[in-house]
Order: structure tokens, then sequence, then C-alpha cells
């Protein structure tokens, strides 16, 4: 069972329209997700290519450290994969959070999931609630959803085509997304892993707490190592940024994940993340070793 203070605290905003990283990354519609049709089978040598291609947290192993430490955040737990089929009402007004990366009913990146799955897989228990999830969009409103839906995502969470489907929003809307910003401004796997951390909280838009924000407010501080600065400056004035954003919502007031888990890492110089990894969140120790 969740800590409620824990979830809220985690859970955090998600931007119906966002341009992400400067990318022009707009929730696609369904009809877009035909790109991501059920995955072919992959050959060896494509293997190959993805594995010499994954050089920072796009890398299988610190890609796992990443989801592990995120979820400490988020759920209290290292085990992310517990959290497909989590789903409730917070109270932060953005109707359901759901699933591995908090996905919401109130701000389009639920309802683009639903999509996703049903194009994938169309008799899936979720594919009757997209009506309704369509409704309820950009509010908190459970019309037409309810205790039976969230029994239908608990159902859903034990299909692998789901759990896929939940994997491959996450990283078409946070996580690639924030591995190639972290990529293109020089900074290593502990940087890559703050923009994800804070994609996930904050979302990227136009408002001042969004991830474009964040970094915009960083850079007015320290250059990139792709701008010729330090990379040790330049993420010490990223995390003050993200610390100063995420004060300025009272669900976001405890800043642990950045104090006494992130600035850990950079303080120690474990700019790449390097196991083994202590670190606490809400007063909570985690090691991974």
């Amino acid at each position: 069972m969740k800590a409620p203070h824990r979830t809220t605290a985690g859970r955090s905003k998600r931007i119906i329209t966002r341009t992400v990283l400067g990318l022009a990354l707009v929730a696609v519609p369904a009809t877009a997700h035909a790109a991501n049709a059920p995955a072919q089978p992959v050959s060896s040598h494509s293997s190959q290519q993805v594995a010499a291609a994954a050089t920072g947290l796009d890398d299988p192993a610190k890609k796992e450290i990443a989801m592990k430490l995120v979820s400490s955040a988020e759920n209290s737990s290292l085990d992310w994969k517990a959290q497909y089929k989590y789903i409730e009402d917070i109270g932060d007004g953005r109707g359901y959070t759901a699933g591995i990366i908090g996905f919401c009913s109130g701000t389009g990146d639920m309802l683009d999931l639903v999509k996703l799955y049903t194009d994938r897989e169309p008799g899936n228990p979720l594919a009757k609630y997209l009506p309704a999830l369509e409704k309820v969009n950009g509010s908190d409103s459970h019309s037409g959803l309810g205790s039976a839906f969230e029994s239908a995502w608990k159902t859903a969470a034990k299909d692998t085509a789901f759990q896929t489907a939940q994997n491959d929003e996450r990283d078409r809307v946070y996580f690639d997304p924030a591995v190639k910003q972290g990529k293109t401004d020089g900074i290593g796997v502990l940087g890559q892993f703050a923009y994800y951390d804070a994609i996930v909280m904050h979302g990227d838009g136009d408002d001042k707490t969004s991830f474009g924000s964040i970094r915009k407010r960083a850079l007015a501080k320290a250059k990139t190592p792709a701008q010729g600065g330090d990379e040790t400056t330049y993420l010490n004035a990223f995390l003050d940024a993200r610390v100063w954003a995420m004060q300025q919502e009272e669900a976001h007031s405890d800043t642990s994940r950045v104090d006494t888990e992130q600035r850990v890492f950079l303080k120690n110089g474990n700019l790449d993340l390097h196991t083994p990894l202590n670190w606490k969140v809400y007063g909570d120790p985690y090691s991974i070793g």
C-alpha cells in the first residue's frame, strides 16, 4: 500500500500537449501510433546496433537503475515492474494516476496509452473505456470510469501487451527525449537521469515549472558541457533550478529526491551512476548493489 503523502509528492504534472525539450513532441494521436505497431522480431545484428548506440542512460543496465530510482520516489519501492497495475486518485486534480510512470486520466497521457494498447489489442479490457477517457480528459472526473475501470486496469496489467504499451509510452514521452537532450547538452548518465526525473515530475510546456523552463533557468547560471562548461557546475545549476520548481507547489515541497538522491551522487562525483548506489527519499534508505 502506497503512503499517500509520498504518492502525492511523487506524482505530478502532466500536460495534455507537450513541447518536449524543444523537439515539438506533441501527444501523438491514436492513428499516429501505427508507427508503434506490434514490434517485429529483432535480428541479432539489429540488437547489436542498438547496444552499440546505447552509451548513456539508454544502456540497458543504466536504464534499469533509472527505473528503480524513479520508483523509489514515485512508489516508495524499487520494484518498478510491480507498478503496471497501480491505479488511484491521489487528489491532485488530475483524476486517476496509474501505471509505471503515473499516466493520468485528466491530462491526456493515459488516454494516449489506452489508445495505443487498443490499436494493438482491440479486445482488451480497457478498450470500452476510451469514450469515457475522452470525456474526462482535462478534468479530475471519474465519470464513466470508477471501480469497474480500476478493476479493468488491474486485469489489463497482467497482459504483456499492456505492459509493453506502458513501456513504449514512457519511452516516447519521457525517457527518450530526456536522454536525447542530455546527450545534446554533453552530460553523462547522472545528468540524463536528472533530466528524465524532472520531466517525469513536471512534464514540459510553457509554464515556469516545466522541464524546459527548469533547463532555461539552469542555462542562465551555467553553460552545458556542449557549450564548453563544466559538467558538475552545470548539473548543480540544473538541480538548483529543479528544487526551485518543486517548491512552487505544495505537493512537491519535499525535495529529497534531489537533495538526498541526485545531489548525493553528484557530490560523490558519480557522473555515470556506477553502483553501488545509496540514497534516501522521504527519509527512507535505498540501495542498489
